[in-house]
């Protein structure tokens, strides 16, 4: 199953090894505020790595946005189904390459995570060109790894301003919930070196209070990156952030030999704030799409850990979200009740299963799944109908003989 888990997941899983290393290596002698400086000075990159980055010299996964934190660059990464290098490239509106159809008016652009930019296919195998090549038209990817459902809801509003789309497809994955809340990549990614891991525009949530504030990015240019290198600055910074908060309860929990969650799925508190803040981001996205007459279709996307344990125990993390979303009567496609349903088909190990679709992020086969999955209540949206869905030439059905 640890197989399983895509590349932003296991980022997040060395953040938190990261941090149990250092406690382990020396008790605390002046309690949480000692562990969060040790914490926090293990995360800060060196001016050479900032620089490196606004250079172009290191992390290959992005390139600094000021609003957004980052967008992609072209690429090719080893880390595809059987071991394939899979080609990334992008076009002038930082849009993932559009190849079906691509000559043609596009009124269907879409939004999300990795999930949506489709990590670990090539450019032709994601699922918008499969639902491109169905319905005969172009369907723009403006997905981005690591987003969560706030800076997709801001990509949004600066993208459909330059290319605009009457109907958008707006997709939340399992984990961009707590994203929301996170401020700076590093406190959920932890270090590595394909991504710097920026810092992002993020929300300050209150659930109890039914607070919400939301934040820029706290490096809103390229000078301002360097005061990542600053422990002062980053303590100040995100003093009061939920996201770091939580890291460092688990963090100061394990060391004492208390119970933990295993994941932030498994976390309660986690869910709460992340889950309350994607609420408030879908109520922005619907509220949009009414006051500029564009439709939207809402996806909800997971990966294989949360496709398990929702088929083997029955437990569902984004209930809320699920339940809001019926409130609101809004189009969405569940791809975690798609798989539930889908599985009862095979009769082979639930690992094997997973390997059907999973590479760790959807595998081509399981970009085929997400499309099809999508496809009716996409079209019931669209004006006038595709041409996979309008008049045909000859008849319906049969074979020529």
């Amino acid at each position: 199953m640890n197989r399983l888990f895509h590349r932003r997941a296991m980022l997040s899983l060395s953040g938190g090894l990261l941090g149990s290393a250092l406690l382990t290596r020396s008790a605390p002698a002046n309690g949480s505020e000692e562990i969060r400086a040790r914490y926090l000075k293990s995360l800060l990159p060196a001016r050479d790595d900032v620089a490196g980055w606004l250079a172009g010299r290191k992390y290959p996964f992005c390139k600094y946005d000021p609003e957004l934190g980052y967008l992609h660059i072209d690429r090719d990464f080893k880390e595809g189904l059987n071991g394939a290098v899979c080609r990334y490239r992008y076009d002038q509106l930082d849009a993932r390459q559009m190849l079906a159809y691509a000559d043609r008016p596009c009124r269907i652009n879409t939004y999300g995570n990795s999930f949506t930019s489709c990590e670990q296919v090539s450019d032709g195998q994601t699922w918008q060109e499969v639902l491109a090549r169905h319905l005969c038209e172009p369907v723009r990817n403006y997905g981005i790894g690591g987003y969560s459902v706030y800076q997709s809801y801001l990509r949004m509003l600066r993208e459909e301003q330059r290319a605009p789309a009457k109907t958008i497809i707006f997709n939340i994955f399992d984990d961009d919930h707590y994203r929301n809340i996170v401020g700076w990549q590093r406190f959920k990614f932890g270090v590595n070196d394909v991504s710097i891991n920026p810092t992002v525009p993020y929300m300050q949530v209150d659930p109890a209070k039914g607070t919400i504030v939301y934040r820029g990015n706290p490096c809103p240019d390229r000078v301002s990156l360097e005061r990542l290198t600053d422990l002062k600055w980053v303590t100040r910074t995100f003093q009061d952030n939920v996201y770091l908060a939580s890291r460092l309860r688990r963090l100061i929990d394990a060391q004492a030999g208390k119970q933990v969650p295993r994941t932030d799925y498994d976390d309660e508190t986690l869910n709460r704030y992340g889950l309350f803040a994607t609420n408030a981001v879908i109520d922005k996205v619907k509220q949009y799409g009414e006051q500029t007459g564009r439709k939207v279709l809402f996806v909800l996307s997971y990966g294989g850990y949360v496709v398990q344990q929702f088929i083997d125990t029955g437990r569902r993390f984004d209930q809320p979200m699920v339940d809001h979303l019926d409130k609101l009567k809004v189009p969405y496609v569940d791809l975690l009740a798609a798989h539930a349903a889908d599985r009862k088909q095979f009769a082979v190990a639930m690992a094997d299963y997973l390997r059907r679709y999973f590479v760790g992020h959807y595998n081509p086969l399981g970009n085929h799944f997400c499309a099809f999955a999508m496809i009716d209540p996409l079209v019931r949206l669209l004006d006038p109908k595709p041409a996979s869905h309008g008049p045909a030439t000859s008849v319906s059905g049969g074979f020529i003989k």
